[in-house]
């Protein structure tokens, strides 16, 4: 992060980040308009209204899928024959490798996350809400947890939300650590207390989801944006990309691998992977030239340089038969041998998966032990045509989730750009040798 002081009207959610990066207390957030939305909510808007806002902004989901947040709102029932008991989730099981966005802001700016969580909870009228974290985040649960026991005290959390008719509690509930969670009806699962398989849809968890009642479940960047587009409006949320995409607001990208200055910057909707690798990543470490690159963490298909000046954005990405994901880049360096780097991605996912589909939890073993044979140069004849198999096998409607799928984009990018790596690893004939 930067050490120069941000704008809250350009930089919403990492203005108020110090350059020492520990978190502010209740006093510190209020001098900087924290809790100003809440108040607002509470006084002067109705449910309906900050749904509409979150609609009129175009808030995506910033967890990968980019779901506009506001259609997910508008599909939980409301009025007097809706269900007393409504849910607010928030995915904060931050495990796609190369991604650690939600971390900087959960253990930055813990009372952002708070209030925009009880403003979203106040739109869909629940009244408990839980952050379901990653268990490794142990710094991310204490700053959290010390937020939510502050804004207890100062009134903003309880029986009476400032003062009013409506109430909201919020709990901290650290996972086990299974990367499947991430999958909202898995971690729905976990949170009940139950094995983290996924659950078939429809019904959708926004109408039966926590403990059989209307759910809905968004990720920490997406919910911190809430209470800046109640305080500052629909429109000033949607100029924030200054006309770089259709996508609005600000986005946390970040890039990790062999660059000259790895991290994570807060920047317009929109801004072209080559700024973020170059200008704020300082580009490649001396001696390396970039290869190839995954846009948003390792289940996104690999882009290569010239796919650099592409607008990081949900829509531009897909076109070039990848996805934008969690918006973080990963690079990888001239140096590296591609079946080693998907080979080390495969043997994540083969591992994570939960086991519930066959295909997932026997086709992603399968294919890492393809990758490891490939990798040693002990590869034989007709692997590489069984890799291209699973990449259908385990592809998009043949598997329970979308765990299998996104394990599958890697490996059929890699095929497709780097073949001639994954054919040197086809061990040699005899005669072939002897020739």
């Amino acid at each position: 992060m930067s050490a120069v002081r941000l704008s809250g009207d350009t930089h919403p959610l990492t203005y108020r980040i110090q350059p020492d990066l520990k978190p502010l207390d209740l006093k510190a957030y209020e001098a900087l308009d924290g809790y100003a939305a809440l108040r607002k909510t509470i006084k002067e808007l109705q449910p309906g209204d900050v749904t509409k806002l979150v609609k009129d902004a175009n808030l995506r989901g910033r967890g990968g899928a980019g779901f506009p947040a506001g259609v997910k709102w508008s599909l939980v029932p409301m009025g007097a024959d809706a269900p007393k008991n409504k849910y607010l989730v928030c995915n904060a099981d931050e495990m796609e490798p190369g991604t650690f966005k939600d971390r900087l802001l959960m253990e930055s700016v813990p009372h952002q996350l708070v209030e925009s969580m009880i403003i979203a909870a106040y739109a869909i009228q629940a009244r408990r809400g839980y952050i379901f974290l990653r268990g490794e985040y142990i710094v991310a649960a204490q700053n959290l947890n010390r937020a939510i026991d502050e804004a207890k005290a100062a009134g903003y959390l309880g029986n009476k939300v400032c003062g009013g008719d409506w109430g909201f509690e919020l709990f901290v509930h650290t996972g086990a650590g299974r990367y499947i969670c991430g999958e909202e009806t898995a971690l729905i699962n976990s949170l009940e207390g139950r094995r983290a398989n996924p659950r078939a849809k429809p019904p959708f968890p926004q109408i039966a989801g926590l403990w059989g009642k209307p759910t809905v479940v968004n990720n920490v960047e997406t919910l911190s944006n809430v209470a800046h587009i109640v305080l500052r409006g629909a429109s000033w949320f949607q100029g924030l990309n200054q006309g770089k995409s259709k996508d609005a607001g600000t986005k946390l990208y970040g890039v990790s691998g062999r660059v000259k200055n790895p991290g994570c910057w807060e920047l317009p909707m929109g801004t072209t992977a080559r700024e973020i690798l170059e200008v704020h990543g300082g580009g490649m470490k001396d001696g390396l030239k970039l290869k190839c690159w995954l846009p948003g963490g390792a289940s996104t298909d690999f882009l290569l340089p010239e796919h650099l000046d592409l607008a990081m954005d949900f829509d531009t990405i897909a076109r070039a038969q990848s996805r934008m994901g969690t918006g973080l880049l990963t690079v990888v360096d001239d140096k590296q041998n591609i079946v080693s780097v998907v080979r080390n991605l495969e043997d994540f996912f083969a591992r994570e998966s939960c086991g519930w589909c066959t295909p997932c939890r026997d086709g992603l073993p399968w294919t890492h032990k393809l990758l490891q044979a490939l990798e040693r140069g002990a590869g034989q004849t007709g692997d590489l045509e069984a890799l291209e198999q699973m990449t259908r096998f385990l592809g998009p409607g043949k598997t329970f989730c979308a765990h299998a799928p996104g394990a599958m984009e890697p490996l059929q990018s890699a095929l497709r750009f780097f073949r001639g790596e994954f054919e040197a690893g086809i061990a040699k004939s005899p005669s072939q040798v002897a020739a």
